[in-house]
């Protein structure tokens, strides 16, 4: 802050203000509420700090000097946009925003979360955007607190531990083939599970290890991963298509006609998908209606 502001009492500037459209100590107290003698303390304070008398004795009162003539309309912009920014924050109305949401989502959030809740807020807030931008969990709290991401969704084991959180649901894992597929007809045993040829997610590429095999190495067994995709919605294509299995999280298939959905012979432990949003941004009405209108999507998806 410049070392001028520091040494002076920002009341005094609203005082000023007073002075300069009353031309006379007595009605700019009755302004300001205040004592005549307290103003013209504040008065000679201000002549002191500026440096010039600004208001001299006149025939109607007083004449403000030139000084005072310059300071005049700064002065006046100056203690608006002030009054603006302490201000409370006005409601926000979701009909006439008009802002660029950005959120992180990879491509199971966008089709469990992002999906569920964009018919709502295209119908309560047309004029807005939506922007989904993918990016690593290691970077999400740096963009986030930057305002290059204003929502993410990650699962609970990735999350940034400085962000504020809320959940969205907690997922478990389903085996999944094609409709009619010879070995879904019931649930597998774990040896005809380990027998079937699986693909696997791999959002790093080209991994051939995940959740299950840490489940099966446990029990001393191994299964047949025959494919590594980088994405789940290709994961759905491939299963349809092949007698190719997977195990995949249950809400990525629900209600999927095209896909056989069994429960796997072994436990695979599931994981807790949160909503993640900085400090920053926690208390603006805008981003308020935005987490309630994501959330509120999801519970009733």
């Amino acid at each position: 802050m410049n070392y001028s502001l520091r040494r002076l009492d920002l009341n005094l500037l609203v005082t000023l203000d007073a002075l300069l459209i009353e031309h006379n100590v007595t009605r700019a107290a009755e302004r300001l509420h205040l004592s005549q003698p307290t103003v013209s303390v504040q008065l000679a304070r201000l002549r002191e700090f500026f440096g010039d008398p600004l208001l001299l004795p006149g025939p109607r009162g007083m004449r403000p000097t030139s000084r005072a003539d310059e300071l005049r309309e700064p002065l006046r912009r100056a203690l608006a946009a002030l009054a603006q920014a302490v201000a409370p924050s006005n409601p926000f109305d979701p009909a006439q925003a008009s802002q660029t949401w950005r959120i992180a989502a990879f491509d199971y959030s966008e089709f469990t979360i992002v999906l569920p809740a964009l018919a709502a807020l295209r119908a309560a807030a047309p004029a807005t955007r939506l922007a989904i931008v993918q990016s690593a969990p290691s970077q999400v709290a740096k963009k986030t607190e930057q305002g290059d991401i204003d929502l993410a969704f990650l699962i609970g084991s990735e999350a940034p531990l400085d962000l504020r959180r809320t959940s969205m649901f907690t997922e478990r894992y389903v085996l999944a083939g094609r409709a009619g597929h010879p070995r879904l007809k019931r649930r597998p045993n774990l040896a005809q599970f380990c027998r079937l040829d699986h693909v696997i997610v791999s959002p790093d590429g080209g991994g051939f290890h995940g959740v299950t095999d840490t489940a099966l190495a446990e029990r001393g067994m191994t299964r047949r991963v025959v494919l590594s995709v980088p994405h789940f919605l290709v994961l759905n294509t491939v299963l349809a298509s092949t007698d190719m299995v997977a195990m995949v999280p249950s809400r990525l298939v629900s209600g999927n006609a095209a896909l056989q959905v069994v429960e796997p012979p072994l436990d695979v432990p599931g994981f807790e998908m949160l909503m993640l949003w900085p400090e920053r941004v926690h208390r603006e009405p805008a981003h308020q209606w935005l987490r309630e209108r994501i959330a509120s999507s999801v519970r009733t998806s």
